[in-house]
């Protein structure tokens, strides 16, 4: 394996930095560290000599002396003297599939004096224990998307900085969760928000990743010059790697480094899991956890981080299913200030959804065979029909005629509004139903609004326009 040639350029070209999602390898590997060292000693035990905060995130515990400490001893913890197989840690509990967003933020904001920082990466896991599945998404940070409780759409990567800066429940986190619900239609269940240090460290623990460079790049590390990284294999260490994650001189930008990004993450599993790593985080994983837990936030307490770490590490890479939102699932655009943004197409957007976090990876209609109108009635969803054109019996005619394609139109009524074009609003992320009606009623991209609310009576509501109203082609 070639170790890294770096072969440097100057000046150094300028780049945005980019915290890389190490909040997946922290709540998932770095965990498996310490779930190794878990083996030796209950997990209750281990929980115990440790604080964990009542706000998102883990620190060590205050009241420990750590003066006396000799290196790989954890304040509370005997080392054991010999490894051995000792109990388990207490499983994920074998049934509720689990969601993890991950963010990496954009430091600069902080340093720069903007105040809250935007997220730099957004990559969503996912984890089946049922079927031993687990699926990756990334999700690019200029994406144009409904923010809950703002009434202008914005890039998704503020979510955070509007979050925090107005302070509201739950945080920058929760408005990032929320944006990103609304974009899939699938409940966040935790998130991580991690820095770049944390995963440089990481790296640097397990000594290097393997990388298969698939052609010439230039990589700026955060800390020193310009490296082209040549075709072939290389060991990177965590400079590099991050490094090689972020990097987006590359002629497809973004979606580029996405792939990069998906590429490094199944790298540092594949290193975490050699057969030679195990003996060194068994010794190391107090020590690391210590170093890398300051960098990481998190509302997963340390026992169910090392439960589902536990869970990953036995899901073969088979059955790890990688994706990017990318340019089948996006129209460029600009925002109202003239600025490029990415423009979600929601049916696109929700067919990878399931092809990356279902079981089979075959459910989307783009995947399958089915009828259409068959995978629509499938779902069963319940649709709401009001009537935006002041045209009488609108509502009532449409309903009709939906039904009789087999639509499940549980309620039907005025709309608060007039609508000049027809709308409709996903609450729970059908996107068999979905596309159905957008392509019998003509429905244009424009006018498709995703608003995840679990909690909501329907999951889709139809406002009809006056376009429906003057030009629907109803018997």
């Amino acid at each position: 394996m070639e170790r890294v040639q770096q072969e440097t350029a100057e000046p150094k070209q300028a780049s945005r930095v980019n915290f890389v999602f190490i909040g997946l390898l922290v709540a998932f590997f770095i965990v498996a560290g310490v779930a190794a060292y878990l083996t030796y000693t209950s997990v209750k035990n281990f929980v115990s000599s440790w604080n964990i905060t009542d706000l998102p995130g883990i620190v060590v515990n205050p009241q420990a002396d750590t003066t006396q400490n000799s290196p790989g001893v954890v304040p509370g913890i005997e080392k054991p003297s010999v490894p051995a197989i000792g109990p388990e840690p207490i499983p994920w509990d074998g049934a509720s599939r689990v969601n993890v967003l991950v963010m990496g933020l954009d430091y600069r904001d902080w340093e720069s004096g903007e105040g809250a920082p935007r997220t730099d990466t957004m990559v969503l896991a996912s984890v089946d224990p049922l079927s031993m599945t687990a699926g990756i998404v990334t999700i690019p940070r200029d994406l144009w998307v409904s923010l809950p409780g703002f009434e202008d759409p914005n890039r998704i990567n503020v979510a955070y900085r509007f979050g925090e800066t107005y302070q509201l429940p739950g945080g920058g986190a929760q408005l990032a969760m929320d944006a990103v619900e609304g974009l899939l239609g699938l409940k966040i269940d935790y998130y991580a928000l991690v820095d770049f240090y944390s995963f440089e460290q990481f790296i640097d623990e397990l000594g290097f990743i393997e990388i298969d460079v698939p052609r010439n790049i230039w990589v700026d590390p955060i800390d020193g010059p310009t490296v082209k990284l040549k075709k072939g294999a290389h060991d990177l260490p965590g400079n590099l790697a991050l490094a090689y994650a972020r990097a987006r001189n590359t002629e497809g930008g973004d979606f580029d480094r996405a792939e990069r990004t998906l590429q490094v993450i199944m790298a540092i599993r594949d290193r975490v899991l050699s057969a030679d790593m195990l003996p060194t985080l068994i010794s190391r994983a107090p020590v690391i956890f210590e170093q890398i837990s300051a960098g990481i936030q998190t509302n997963l307490t340390l026992e169910q981080a090392v439960q589902l770490a536990w869970l990953v590490k036995q899901i073969p890479e088979e059955s790890i299913k990688r994706g990017a939102i990318g340019t089948d699932h996006v129209t460029f655009g600009k925002s109202p200030d003239g600025d490029d943004v990415l423009k979600p197409r929601p049916e696109q957007i929700r067919i990878l959804r399931d092809e990356i976090f279902t079981s089979t990876g075959a459910m989307s209609p783009a995947m399958s065979d089915a009828d259409p109108r068959e995978l629509m009635r499938s779902e069963n969803a319940r649709v709401s029909v009001l009537n935006g054109a002041a045209t009488p019996g609108l509502a009532s005619r449409t309903a009709e005629y939906l039904g009789a394609q087999g639509v499940n139109v549980v309620t039907t009524g005025d709309a608060p509004e007039a609508y000049n074009a027809t709308t409709i609003v996903s609450y729970t992320g059908n996107p068999y139903s979905l596309k159905y009606l957008v392509e019998l009623m003509g429905i244009t991209p424009n006018r498709i609004y995703n608003r995840f609310d679990p909690s909501s009576n329907v999951d889709i509501e139809i406002y009809l326009g006056y376009d429906w109203a003057n030009t629907n082609t109803m018997p």
